[in-house]
């Protein structure tokens, strides 16, 4: 059985030292004594760990895209009602419901619409198991990423594009994280998700970020089997914005794995219709989508990083209302866009 430290994210910049790579416990301590450094940075998630859900709910409800200024170092919100009136008009024209969540770690605004709500995480919980199989082998087992693994005929599944006949020759798990961001290949998620102990392993990962919403019960391609009211699989636009920081950003990961799973979301090559469409063409994107036929379902997460400024996230999830609707890339894009506009970097 898998096992990870509880990870918190660090209250100063978003660079973390080795001395701040400590166990839950100990962090937590270290935060109340500590001092923000830079401008609301990653402060902001650590807020939002306990008031963000309350928060979001209640403005889903209303249908307002909330604006949260978490810190008092944060800068003041922006307003998000334009936000909330371009995705609920993109909805409509799309018979597709949109969830969607951004920060911006320079400043702490974000934007979130149905933020909370549920939707099938499909492949991009892969983002999360590799960054989880790095955080085992930095911790608990050296040597991991360079283990080849071997696996049979049987084992292949559906969209596995780089594993597939490969079984016998078998791959690194560093090249099956690879495989399995940059081209969602199915049987390399699969085979990094045993690493960390199967669905159930993943799911305690989750947790150890801090994340109570997020789970996985199946394996490819059984999780992409969703349905509305269906609560395996699932996570929420704000809940995975939150995992992409800690990991990608924070301090979840030492800087070396930091580096590596940001290299493997940069080289992705499914996700070129989606966010990376939607913002200003000269800010550099890594992403991990997540695609199904089940209610058109197409989703993309996303570190982005501006030419001027610091790394904003985005998640966004859709799913249409109808079971065979097809999917929509131009929906994702165009959430993309709306986001970025809302935390006021068109312009970046």
């Amino acid at each position: 059985m898998a096992v990870f430290p509880g990870r918190l994210l660090d209250a100063g910049p978003l660079a973390c030292s080795a001395g701040d790579m400590r166990d839950n416990t100990t962090r937590s301590a270290s935060l109340r004594h500590a001092r923000t450094k830079g401008p609301a940075v990653l402060l902001a998630l650590m807020a939002f760990t306990t008031t963000a859900a309350s928060t979001a709910q209640a403005a889903d409800a209303r249908g307002t895209a909330p604006v949260h200024t978490p810190s008092a170092r944060a800068a003041t919100g922006v307003s998000g009602t334009h936000v909330a009136d371009d995705l609920r008009t993109l909805e409509a024209a799309h018979d597709v419901r949109i969830g969607a969540f951004a920060f911006d770690t320079g400043t702490g605004r974000t934007v979130s619409y149905r933020g909370n709500e549920s939707f099938p995480s499909l492949s991009t919980f892969k983002a999360m198991v590799c960054a989880a199989v790095l955080d085992r082998a930095r911790h608990a087992e050296p040597g991991l990423m360079d283990k080849v693994i071997h696996w049979t005929k049987a084992d292949e599944v559906p969209n596995s594009p780089l594993t597939q006949g490969h079984g016998e020759t078998g791959m690194t798990v560093a090249d099956l994280c690879r495989a399995a961001i940059t081209r969602s290949d199915n049987t390399a998620g699969n085979m990094v998700l045993r690493q960390v102990g199967g669905p159930e392993g993943l799911t305690r990962y989750y947790r150890s970020l801090g994340d109570p919403v997020s789970r996985l019960d199946r394996w490819e391609p059984e999780l992409n089997d969703w349905r509305p009211g269906e609560r395996r699989d699932t996570t929420t636009p704000a809940a995975m914005g939150r995992d992409l920081a800690r990991t990608s950003l924070g301090c979840a990961l030492t800087p070396p794995d930091r580096a590596t799973l940001n290299t493997w979301l940069r080289a992705t090559a499914t996700g070129d219709a989606r966010i990376r469409a939607g913002v200003p063409k000269d800010w550099t994107v890594g992403d991990k989508t997540g695609t199904t036929d089940s209610y058109g379902s197409a989703n993309d997460i996303a570190v982005a990083w501006p030419r001027s400024g610091h790394p904003v996230i985005i998640a966004i999830y859709t799913n249409h209302t109808a079971a065979d609707a097809a999917t929509e890339d131009a929906v994702v894009r165009s959430t993309a866009t709306t986001l970025v506009d809302g935390l006021g970097l068109s312009g970046s």
